[in-house]
Order: C-alpha cells, then sequence, then structure tokens
C-alpha cells in the first residue's frame, strides 16, 4: 500500500513548503489540501513546475463534512495515513479593528477547536508508525505564562482531559464577551491562547495513544516553525517557508522505531520545557 502525507492549509506559506519538503524526502504521495480547490490546484501547479508531483483534495477544516468527506477518501484509497501536519490557522493583524471577542471566537474556531475537529477524525485512520505533527507557536507558551497560576497548573498538568481543555477554551471566549477574561486568568491574546490550547492538546491525544495503541509507535508532537515570512507574519520575519518547514519535516520524518519526541513541543528540532 502506497504511503500518503497530508498537510493541512498547504496551498502557501509554511503548509506549501511543507509539501514541497515531503515531495523531496517522503516516500509516497504528498497532499496539498485547502479549502479553496483553484488555489489548492494552483499550488499543485508551481510545485510541479519545480519537478515534484503533489497531490491535491478539498479540505476546509472548519466543515466538518469536508473533514469527515477527505478523512473517507484517505481511509478508502490509502486505508488510512502516514503523516498528517495540522498546518491549517489564522492570525488577525495588530491593525485588525474586530472587536477582541470576535477575534478571540473566530480564531479558537480555526486554530483550536476546527484542528481537534481534525485530530478526531484523522487520528484514527493513523497507520502504525504514523506521524502526528500539530503546527502550533512559541507565542502559545509564552502566552502560558503570562495565564493565573491556577491555569497554568491545569495546562501543565499530566492528567487533563480533553473535556477538560475544551471547557477551559469555550470559558476563555465566553469571558471576553463580557470582557472578564482577564480577571479570570486569560491575557490578551487570542492567538496565544488557541495556540497554547493546541499544544496541550497535543499532549493529551499523545498520552491516549501510548495507552490505547502502545504498540502502533506512532508519534504525535507540537512545533514551532519561528517566525517565518508568509501573508500571516508578514515581510519582516527572519525565516524564509522553507526555513519554517524544517522542524515540522524533521517531526514529520521521524524514523521507523524512535519513539521520542512524542507528546512535546519541539521548536528547533529541540525538545522545548512547557
Amino acid at each position: 500500500m502506497t504511503k500518503v502525507a497530508v498537510v493541512t492549509g498547504s496551498n502557501k506559506g509554511i503548509g506549501l513548503a511543507i509539501v514541497r519538503a515531503l515531495c523531496k524526502q517522503f516516500e509516497g504521495d504528498v497532499y496539498v489540501t485547502a479549502r479553496d480547490k483553484g488555489r489548492g490546484e494552483d499550488a499543485v501547479k508551481a510545485l510541479t513546475s519545480e519537478g515534484l508531483k503533489p497531490k491535491f483534495h478539498q479540505l476546509d477544516i472548519n466543515d466538518l463534512s469536508s473533514i469527515t468527506t477527505a478523512a473517507a477518501f484517505f481511509k478508502d484509497t490509502y486505508g488510512g495515513v502516514d503523516v498528517l501536519v495540522n498546518n491549517a490557522g489564522i492570525a488577525f493583524k495588530m491593525a485588525d479593528p474586530a472587536p477582541f471577542p470576535v477575534q478571540a471566537e473566530v480564531t479558537l474556531q480555526t486554530n483550536f477547536f476546527a484542528t481537534r475537529d481534525m485530530l478526531t477524525h484523522f487520528v484514527p485512520l493513523m497507520k502504525p508508525g504514523g506521524r502526528v505533527v500539530n503546527v502550533s507557536s512559541f507565542v502559545g507558551s509564552r502566552t502560558l505564562n503570562q495565564c493565573s497560576k491556577e491555569l497554568q497548573a491545569r495546562f501543565r498538568s499530566e492528567d487533563i482531559t480533553e473535556d477538560e481543555l475544551v471547557e477551559l477554551m469555550k470559558r476563555f471566549v465566553e469571558k471576553t464577551k463580557s470582557d472578564q477574561h482577564k480577571e479570570d486568568g486569560w491575557p490578551q491574546t487570542a492567538y496565544g491562547v488557541s495556540k497554547t490550547g493546541l499544544t496541550v492538546l497535543s499532549m493529551i491525544l499523545a498520552r491516549r495513544l501510548s495507552k490505547e495503541r502502545p504498540q502502533d509507535n506512532i508519534l504525535l508532537n507540537a512545533c514551532c516553525p519561528g517566525w517565518v515570512r508568509t501573508d500571516m507574519a508578514g515581510d519582516k520575519a527572519p525565516k524564509s517557508p522553507d526555513e519554517g518547514a524544517i522542524t515540522p519535516v524533521y517531526l514529520a520524518l521521524l524514523p521507523p522505531g524512535a519513539t521520542e519526541p512524542h507528546g512535546r513541543f519541539v521548536s528547533d528540532k529541540e525538545v522545548q520545557s512547557w
């Protein structure tokens, strides 16, 4: 059976760079996925002109039916997935006039809740030896340290459940609506909270994989690509997209038989303290 790698939000930026690197280094089919079919197919054309052979499948992580359709396709076509990189994400610009509660709801919806939906439907499809990489951010670890001591303790605990984490993420969004998030222990960053949530979710799901599928040697990690020149981060950032892809690709291609890192937050190929 042909191996397969799936990268979300990969029609541009870091996602596209991850696909480019996987096309060169991964032995199997590599899929560009994007919510917009035209943009996804344009990305495939661009990579094809570089002599690479990616494939395309439509996938909008904010649309549950799109997730389940894609999941069914990869299950039927490949018997599952070997590499999943959850790269799709959003960030409001500093100057964006949208009210903070709107930014909180929209940012958490994509970066946390929609990415969680992807994991809910795709982690069960991961084949033995599979690799799952969630593109998070150092902003998440910085945000963790700005949370109240109580929140920090939960986000660092070994026994936090997925349900508890989901409730905390919902609580943040709710508290922003009445402007009570700061007194509830949250900092003023929706992006940071969304990425804190994604990193903690990665740790929870890694623990679950170790417990429920110990023989399958699936490794699941969160990472920071660094500050990368993209539409999201702007042109002042020091890293190129190809440089930003290095750590996600390293985690996606951890060699067979490797047992770590697993359930970690990784930056510049190094496990970071959480």
